[in-house]
């Protein structure tokens, strides 16, 4: 018998469903995890095992696979822990049959069986409401999560917390929103005083969505300007303030699920590398490219920038979107506006 537990694979900000099937059979005792999983993802096995000692249960001694469908997908991260021991405690006997139907499941064990938060709560919750299921996550992505309106949370800080709740001995509530970072502090053009020619060229810049190319001795001010920009950039919109939260999301960047009616703005150094810059990585990450979306991408000390990475940024400007092609999958994120100094 297989008992089948839904979770979720991030490609950029999109969420693709992933269908995590574990089932014991005869043979030598192993615990064995399928589905062109990484590292951290098999990982899992010695996460799960511990967290049950840390709840004082045993895993059965027999030969355990865990299937990560489909299997052509790559499976990345760390939030696989949860629906894999979610499927084993329903296996034993432990939650009712039917408990998990309905529900996404994401979140990292501790070996105490406290789950911890991971990356990518807001995306999953926009992908498990567009399923028309719940999605079960860590206690501290609760009000992350929260932000995706209609869907149902479930915000657990342990396996036991989870366990009780199935059985009916305890209920959990749904999470409320983060709190709305207000910009009401941030640097604002109006205390600059002077510098009338250069503020004028921001407006204007602001206005049309142009790119801006400041030039001047050390000093004179640029960045000082550059720094005030967002605060002459329109007030975001609903959609606008979803596309960067669900960035922020996946690049582990929303404390305490908080929003922020803020444009964003980026100003990487000039020795960062391509990859930090477009994205990339391991992993694909999002690059300060895609961080700055909606907002200002100031590249300070522009000539001191490799060629390389200069060049990185024309495809992303042409098409508005950065793409992130590797030997396996591809993943594609949106590139913010661009405001350059020399």
């Amino acid at each position: 018998m297989a008992v089948r537990v839904v979770s979720l694979a991030f490609e950029g900000v999109e969420a693709r469903r992933v269908d995590v099937e574990v089932q014991t059979t005869g043979g030598q005792v192993a615990f064995m995890l399928v589905g062109l999983a990484d590292k951290a993802v098999a990982e899992a096995r010695e996460r799960v095992r511990g967290a049950f000692a840390g709840l004082g249960l045993a895993i059965p001694a027999r030969r355990i696979v865990a299937n990560l469908a489909p299997a052509d997908l790559p499976k990345e991260g760390n939030h696989f822990d949860l629906p894999i021991a979610l499927a084993l405690l329903s296996l034993m006997g432990i939650l009712p049959p039917d408990a998990l139907d309905g529900w996404v499941a994401i979140g990292e064990l501790n070996l105490n069986g406290e789950i911890a938060p991971v990356a990518g709560a807001l995306p999953a919750a926009m992908a498990a409401g567009a399923m028309g299921m719940g999605l079960i996550c860590p206690e501290a992505c609760g009000p992350e999560a929260a932000w995706a309106g209609e869907t149902r949370i479930l915000a657990a800080r342990s396996l036991i917390g989870l366990v009780n709740h199935f059985r009916g001995t305890q209920v959990m509530g749904q999470p409320k929103p983060g709190p709305m970072i207000s910009s009401a502090r941030s640097p604002d053009l109006k205390d600059v005083k002077g510098q009338e020619s250069a503020k004028r060229a921001l407006e204007i810049a602001a206005a049309g969505g142009h790119n801006l190319l400041m030039s001047g001795p050390p000093g004179g001010g640029q960045s000082m300007l550059a720094k005030r920009l967002p605060s002459i950039l329109p007030p975001l919109g609903p959609r606008e303030l979803l596309d960067i939260s669900m960035i922020q999301s996946v690049a582990g960047h929303l404390a305490g699920g908080a929003l922020s009616n803020r444009r964003p703005f980026r100003d990487p150094h000039h020795s960062a590398s391509m990859a930090a810059l477009v994205g990339g990585g391991i992993n694909a990450r999002p690059g300060e490219v895609s961080l700055a979306h909606h907002g200002v991408l100031f590249l300070d000390e522009l000539p001191e920038f490799t060629p390389q990475v200069l060049d990185s940024l024309r495809q992303p400007l042409e098409s508005g979107q950065v793409m992130i092609v590797r030997a396996n999958h591809r993943v594609t994120y949106r590139p913010g506006s661009s405001w350059s100094r020399r």
